[in-house]
């Protein structure tokens, strides 16, 4: 028993030294893109009420959530998603604004995902959420952060693959299919089941030619020329609106001169049914899972008692550092520190010593001799430790300078 107290939980995991170091570097990097698009942080409960993920309000299903009841019986929730609890602080604390509110956070989230798919439980997110702001520059924005911050971080190669989930909406309107038929068609085209999906098209009472539109999503992926394509397999208008944005959407990025970042996939749908608009991921090598998501979200702000279009996306910081490490990009950490080492009695010189050094921005560990313990342990501790260089005071008129390398 004493030995698997030691062990964490399947799903979650420590990190320290180097590697933390490294996180927290990232997490900086990114943090400071956001700064700089003038987007403000935010700071939400790591429970909540179930109710803010239920099910109408579009998060993971309630089997893949950490539930517990508080002490008056009401079941809350450890949050699997940031954008629910995102919106809810915009309906709460900025339920006057007309204008648009900007806001990103860094957090930690939790899915209790099966201990078969290798996925973490708990997991680090950085977003932003571009609330009030329905036009197809606040699309173009958050794509652009997302790039920003792929390559603040470090990485070269990476993609964007951008949906519309209206395309797919115009198409279920148009033949008239119920929730529950739409709900499985989405879930096949989702997972590039269309052997699956050429069953179920074929028992709808839809026209043939109807039938091969959906038949066609698994060739609906690529540059900008595939959305002609696409606008030639239907003429109801929701779905044409939807591609018509996209092209608006690349328009845009051109600007910035990220349209060579930007691919699309018209049968991205998602798991999440609070996207209204574009939808989105970030794929980059060395990982199979996208290091980030995100869409538009019309309707969830209405579900809080706010009527306002939003925008956003997470980036799971944990799969990105997964993909940098198996890419060998460098993330350099300065860990250099130099030790005051001192014996009994010189405590107060020592201790003004690594003041004034510390003022000046140097690291200094500050440690007493122990009598039990050699000149040569403390060098040994100090490589293990990073320490580059060692300040030894012997006496108050003695002292000795020893660099750890040698």
């Amino acid at each position: 028993m004493e030995n698997r107290l030691l062990h964490t939980p399947v799903g979650v995991r420590d990190i320290y030294n180097v590697e933390c170091a490294k996180k927290l570097d990232v997490q900086d990097k990114i943090h400071n893109v956001f700064k700089k698009y003038g987007y403000r942080d935010v700071q939400t409960p790591t429970f909540e009420f179930f109710d803010i993920f239920s099910k109408e309000r579009g998060s993971v299903a309630s089997k893949d959530m950490y539930k517990f009841f508080d002490r008056e019986g009401n079941t809350m929730a450890l949050r699997p998603d940031m954008t629910p609890p995102v919106a809810r602080v915009a309906a709460k604390y900025f339920s006057d604004e007309d204008m648009p509110i900007r806001l990103c956070y860094q957090a930690n989230s939790y899915i209790n995902n099966s201990e078969y798919q290798g996925k973490l439980k708990e997991f680090t997110q950085l977003g932003a959420e571009l609330i009030g702001d329905n036009t197809s520059d606040a699309d173009a924005e958050v794509v652009a952060m997302v790039i920003d911050s792929m390559l603040e971080a470090g990485l070269k190669e990476f993609q964007v693959e951008v949906g519309q989930v209206d395309f797919f909406k115009g198409l279920i309107e148009e033949n008239g299919i119920d929730e529950e038929a739409e709900d499985s068609i989405r879930s096949l085209i989702e997972n590039k089941n269309f052997f699956g999906m050429e069953e179920v098209i074929d028992g709808m009472n839809i026209a043939d030619d109807k039938k091969s539109i959906f038949m066609k999503f698994s060739e609906l992926y690529g540059n900008i020329e595939m959305l002609e394509e696409a606008r030639g397999l239907t003429k109801n208008k929701k779905s044409l609106k939807a591609l018509e944005r996209l092209e608006k959407l690349y328009n845009i990025l051109k600007a910035y001169g990220y349209e060579k970042y930007v691919s699309f996939d018209l049968g991205m749908l998602s798991q999440y049914h609070y996207y209204t608009g574009i939808i989105f991921k970030a794929y980059t090598y060395g990982t199979g899972d996208a290091i980030v998501a995100g869409g538009r979200y019309d309707s969830l702000l209405k579900q809080f008692g706010k009527n306002s279009a939003a925008v956003g996306f997470a980036i799971n910081e944990d799969q990105l550092m997964v993909a940098m490490n198996r890419q060998k990009i460098d993330i350099s950490i300065d860990y250099s520190n130099s030790m005051i080492l001192y014996k009994n009695g010189l405590h107060d010189e020592a201790i003004k010593l690594a003041t004034e050094l510390r003022k000046k921005g140097e690291k200094i560990v500050l440690m007493r001799k122990r009598s039990s313990i050699t000149e040569e342990e403390y060098v040994s501790y100090s490589k293990r430790m990073g320490i580059e260089k060692i300040h030894y005071m012997i006496a108050k008129d003695k002292s000795k300078d020893i660099d750890v390398d040698n």
